[in-house]
């Protein structure tokens, strides 16, 4: 199976960022859509391009290790790769690419660079050039953790280690972003790959969230470091009438799900939902941290063949569990960490596609999905989370202190019928919708005073149709930064008579910077990319013309989220490896021969 083209981008973008700076770059995809075929891709080319070198992928789930393997050595049977993880019973402490847990290789770091001691020194025969880390963002932002011990040798046995970190959420579950701040683990982040951009494209299932009668209060339950102290939180959520007025909840709106996923508030409350809805003669189980391993498979095994229809959990599903039927997910474990959030809804998101169908494109996919045993995957937010985080599409962490203001949102009525004698349903809206996304009913204009920013009004996915337009004309302006910030280059797209605008920030780090390197690149810009703006300026003429844009509204304006270049096949159809070489393509792009 060959890589789907954000995955062929997101490697070219790891190398593309190698090939101008010597740093630690972070990899932005969403929950299901193949980091470990990304992770297998870049190792393969590693050690095709440099033979010696050596790799580790850390985490810290089993189950997420046994998988990353698994994917490499179906893409590459030959690989000379093996397993450092204790919970898989294996040690291979000597292989070139070692898929290792951090439990148990985070003070082992001499045994696997080959520690011996030679005239009363002690010397590395097998140091570790890359390492991966999966699900980075659970990396603790104390350097004194296993993470950060184990980090600290491996770098002091070679100190060009580089670390390439690969996640769905961008930011740690207790502070900010990843990319952020003096502290930080990684420099930029080099591609990104959201939940809209795979719902868009047909390959992630939409989420749609109800309103819910039953909500979770949080008055009066103080916070440890930067989420809910969770023994207060456990004592507020776990009550049995609110307990049972969920659970009704859950079986009257899923009677027509088949996988209900519950994240509940502690392993009590986990015991208590899993009776509650076992009363009703539904087959429910449920998974703590304290499980043990071979329950823990029996469970989830029974669970994807449908042979448990509910599945209750104390927030040990958020990572490295993955079941493609599940369409229903009852949030009742309030968090005040985005990413966690996310993590939770990214559990709903893999695709069921109708079989029979094409799938050849986005349209097509779509078609797959809503035509399958699957079409949406229905969330039931107990606990606020979206009104507190927002859409899953648009969330960015909070600053600590920041406060927790809340959209204004609206319901789709389920009293009563539109100009067409169409009934609402219930769902989720953004203020701005005129159509229900879920029904297709239609709002009148009367109905916008009626719109709230209380509990439970979010959307949980703000998801519009890009628009393609043809581009006129284009110019490059000087745009002055507000404040302290660095100045932009101001696009202005003309479409007929509309002007469209983009910023691009050369003088920025992190995401910004690489947004402009991208767009240079894409529109046959020469290397080295420009560094400031008028440099940017003096050399536009290096540039391709832009035919095409891809827009999607973000209140009165347009985001544009795509472009399509002027003779930009022909711009790439030299991309052919020296005869006799076995080397990738992309290696005689880099100056030393090295990636970074």
């Amino acid at each position: 199976m060959g890589l789907r083209y954000y995955q062929e981008d997101a490697v070219a973008a790891l190398f593309d960022y190698w090939g101008e700076e010597a740093g630690n770059p972070l990899i932005d995809l969403a929950t299901g859509t193949g980091k470990s075929m990304v992770m297998a891709t870049v190792i393969r080319q590693l050690v095709e391009g440099w033979p010696d070198m050596r790799i580790m992928v850390v985490t810290h789930v089993a189950e997420l290790i046994e998988q990353n393997f698994l994917e490499l050595l179906s893409v590459w049977n030959q690989a000379p790769a093996g397993i450092f993880s204790a919970g898989l019973n294996r040690r291979d402490a000597r292989s070139q690419i070692i898929f290792a847990g951090i439990q148990t290789v985070w003070n082992k770091a001499d045994l696997i660079c080959g520690a011996r001691v030679v005239n009363g020194e002690k010397v590395y025969d097998r140091p570790i050039d890359v390492v991966l880390v999966d699900e980075c963002h659970l990396i603790p932002k104390n350097s004194d953790t296993q993470y950060g011990q184990f980090f600290r040798v491996v770098r002091e046995v070679n100190p060009d280690l580089k670390i390439v970190g690969l996640t769905a959420t961008p930011f740690r579950l207790d502070s900010g972003r990843l990319d952020e701040g003096e502290d930080r683990m990684f420099d930029r982040v080099v591609y990104t790959y959201g939940i809209a951009d795979g719902v868009r494209d047909g390959y992630l299932a939409p989420l749609s969230s109800k309103h819910t009668a039953t909500e979770l209060s949080m008055k009066g339950v103080g916070r440890l470091g930067a989420d809910y102290k969770q023994s207060a939180m456990q004592a507020a959520v776990d009550k049995p009438d609110v307990t049972q007025a969920a659970v009704d909840e859950i079986v009257a709106k899923g009677a027509d799900k088949r996988s209900w996923l519950c994240f509940c508030s502690g392993v009590e409350h986990a015991e208590h939902v899993r009776d509650e809805i076992r009363s009703r003669g539904i087959s429910c189980e449920m998974i703590t941290g304290d499980t043990p391993k071979e329950e823990r498979r029996r469970i989830i095994e029974d669970f994807k063949a449908f042979r448990i229809r509910a599945l209750t959990n104390n927030s040990v599903l958020t990572t490295g569990f993955n079941h493609k039927g599940v369409d229903l997910i009852a949030a009742l474990r309030p968090t005040l960490s985005a990413s966690l959030y996310l993590q939770m809804m990214g559990r709903g998101t893999r695709v069921l596609y109708a079989p029979g169908m094409s799938l050849e494109t986005p349209d097509e996919r779509r078609a797959a999905i809503a035509a399958g045993p699957k079409p949406s995957c229905l969330v039931l937010d107990f606990a606020g989370l979206v009104d507190k985080h927002g859409p899953v599409d648009m969330v960015q962490p909070k600053e600590p202190g920041s406060g927790d203001g809340e959209a204004p949102m609206k319901i789709c009525p389920v009293d009563r019928q539109d100009k067409n004698d169409n009934y609402g349903c219930g769902e989720k809206l953004h203020a701005s919708a005129r159509v229900c996304s879920c029904c297709d009913y239609e709002f009148d204009i009367d109905d916008s005073p009626k719109i709230a920013g209380t509990a439970a009004d979010v959307p949980i996915m703000t998801m519009a149709e890009p628009e393609s337009r043809n581009v006129t004309s284009r110019t490059f302006r000087f745009h002055e930064g507000k404040g302290d910030k660095p100045p932009s280059v101001k696009v202005t797209f003309m479409s007929g008579m509309t002007a469209i605008n983009e910023w691009l920030c050369p003088q920025h780090s992190g995401f910004a910077k690489t947004k402009a390197d991208r767009f240079w690149l894409a529109h046959g810009g020469n290397r080295p990319f420009p560094r400031e703006v008028m440099e940017w300026l003096e050399r536009q003429s290096e540039l391709k013309e832009t035919v095409e844009i891809t827009v999607q509204p973000r209140g009165k304006y347009w985001d544009v989220v795509g472009h399509v270049v002027g003779d930009y096949a022909a711009a790439n159809d030299n991309d052919e490896p020296p005869a006799n070489d076995n080397r990738p393509a992309w290696t005689d792009e880099l100056e030393d021969g090295i990636p970074f």
